[in-house]
């Protein structure tokens, strides 16, 4: 019995033992799981974390030697690796849109291109359509126009400043016009390296050698190269009110790719290359290595981010003369743009994915961080493109068919951040002026700021440019627009990460509502394919059959006769 009893103990104490291993093993196991897991994370996430680093960095290298005062010369090197970072980005700009927009476009037929177009331009009007009325409702609650800081903002701030109002500006109309200039240029060459925009000039220049009718007519810059002609036109500003100048329109071209025209010409060239058949597969996969190319390229690119975005920031800091005065007496405004954007891309874009997509629209947002900062960075959608058509395709398996539509023309037009800007600084420096604007005046607001923010290039503070647009239109003091001037470099920042999301989630939607259709052109371009790859590796025989072209191949011909009987 004894016997029985020790070895029963025995046995439950080897169990005991067998089982603790178990434990550690299963612990050790658990605890390896979880590294392997924070490891993937991390790199998976680590270009973001690498990103981030930079903006930060730079935020502290600027702070840290702005009492330092330090000369020109040393702000020029420190910020010299972010100009070289910003000429890498800019350079791939073109050709990735060229790429993108023909091998994209020639992917699908005409007519899905025509819906994709069309849901797309909805989408991007509605969008900026809905910053507008956010801004201006957000400008009217708030009231950030302070009118007793207006003298001292003056003061420090504008005492070397030309008025604005001493020349004519141009209107709305002349804005809309440009934008089909630009859109159906004369010169696809020319339109990448200039783009046409409208100005006001005197009718008669004092000195000035030609007629009105030559001076109408020209497309060059107004300024003359003689000596009494530039003394007399080198500063338009200086002609006042009082003399009652008659002003001319004329047609100018000034440095600047014409972005919206290569964009409809490689929209127009990429659909029709797609319906010629085989004779246009060659230049279709012409450009598709061309795109995969500037992809690599921007692969190499991105490890470069952080000291780029680092000294962009850090210049961009130690180049303001007064930083905290300008944060103090603006402060409201900087909010209320602010909560503008916070609202927007928080609330306002996760319902419109969650609406259409019914997925979880913040796991999609996480997956543009990279991209955001670089944009907050660089104040450009334009510069964050070759980034933000990575992340798509690769980390949220975006359609590249739909990227590649949606994404430049998006980079182009789509200005959520813009329209919800001209909003706010409209009604701010009315309300700095005092101005009690009616309901016609906040409706004109909002749609001038709808439609200029569309008309905007997607390069920094050119929404600066169309404020002057906006003022125009309710009679505010555009003399008072000078004040943004000192905060737009941190302004900018802000409302680019509106319009690159904007973008983003356009092409996300987009893709979902032309899910049906883009199975359809799978189908078309699977058969499209098994037809050229056909028509590529047989050619005709004297007897009009079929052969393969590759050597030592074979080709049956079966032939389907009836049996003859022997009998």
């Amino acid at each position: 019995m004894c016997s029985v009893y020790e070895m029963a103990q025995s046995q439950q104490s080897f169990l005991k033992q067998e089982a603790g291993q178990l434990s550690r093993e299963d612990t050790l196991l658990k605890m390896a799981d979880h590294r392997s897991s924070w490891s993937r994370v991390l790199a998976d996430n680590k270009l973001i974390l690498i990103t981030l680093s930079g903006v930060l960095l730079g935020v502290i290298i600027g702070f840290t030697f702005r009492p330092l005062g330090l000369s020109s010369d040393s702000l020029m090197l420190i910020a010299y690796p972010g100009e070289l970072f910003m000429r890498v980005l800019k350079l791939m700009i073109l050709p990735l849109v060229i790429a993108s927009l023909i091998s994209g476009s020639s992917s699908l037929n005409a007519k899905l291109n025509g819906k994709i177009a069309l849901r797309t331009f909805v989408y991007f009007l509605t969008t900026s359509l809905l910053n507008a009325i956010l801004g201006t409702a957000l400008a009217l609650i708030i009231h950030p126009g302070n009118p007793t800081a207006e003298s001292a903002a003056h003061t420090e701030l504008l005492r070397d400043t030309t008025p604005l109002n001493k020349a004519k500006t141009v209107s709305l109309m002349d804005s809309v016009l440009d934008l089909g200039r630009n859109i159906f240029p004369d010169n696809i060459f020319q339109a990448a390296l200039q783009q046409a925009h409208t100005v006001y000039v005197p009718k008669e220049l004092p000195g000035m050698v030609g007629n009105d009718t030559e001076l109408s007519h020209t497309s060059a810059p107004v300024m003359a190269s003689s000596s009494s002609a530039s003394a007399s036109s080198v500063n338009l500003m200086e002609w006042s009110a009082e003399q009652n100048v008659e002003w001319i329109r004329i047609v100018e071209y000034r440095s600047g790719t014409n972005s919206l025209g290569i964009v409809f010409f490689c929209l127009v060239f990429g659909t029709l290359l797609g319906t010629i058949g085989r004779k246009g597969y060659v230049v279709v996969q012409f450009f598709s290595a061309i795109f995969d190319v500037i992809m690599k390229m921007v692969t190499g690119v991105m490890w470069l981010t952080p000291i780029g975005i680092s000294s962009v920031i850090a210049g961009k800091i130690l180049s303001v003369d007064d930083v905290g005065f300008v944060m103090t007496q603006l402060a409201w405004f900087i909010f209320t743009i602010a909560l503008g954007v916070f609202l927007y891309q928080w609330i306002i874009l996760q319902a419109i994915y969650f609406v259409f997509l019914r997925k979880n629209p913040f796991r999609f947002y996480l997956g543009l961080v990279q991209p955001i900062l670089t944009g907050f960075a660089t104040a450009s959608t334009a510069a964050a493109l070759p980034l933000t058509f990575r992340c798509m395709n690769e980390r949220l398996k975006i359609d590249s068919r739909i990227t590649r539509f949606v994404l430049p023309i998006g980079c182009n037009i789509n200005m959520d951040g813009t329209a919800l800007f001209i909003a706010v600084a409209s009604i701010f420096i009315a309300q700095m002026s005092n101005m009690s604007l009616n309901v016609g005046q906040v409706v004109t607001v909002v749609l001038t700021s709808t439609a200029a923010s569309m008309s905007s290039a997607s390069i920094p503070s050119a929404a600066l440019v169309l404020l002057l647009i906006a003022l125009s239109a309710i009679d505010a003091p555009i003399n008072n627009a000078t004040l943004l001037f000192a905060i737009d470099w941190f302004v900018d920042r802000i409302r680019t990460t509106n319009n690159l999301l904007g973008d983003c989630y356009a092409a996300a939607v987009v893709e979902h509502l032309s899910r049906n259709e883009l199975k359809i052109s799978d189908i078309d371009a699977y058969y499209k394919d098994d037809d050229i790859t056909s028509d590529d590796q047989c050619e005709q025989d004297v007897n009009g059959k079929r052969k393969l072209s590759f050597p030592n191949s074979v080709i049956l011909n079966v032939e389907v006769s009836t049996p003859v009987s022997n009998t």
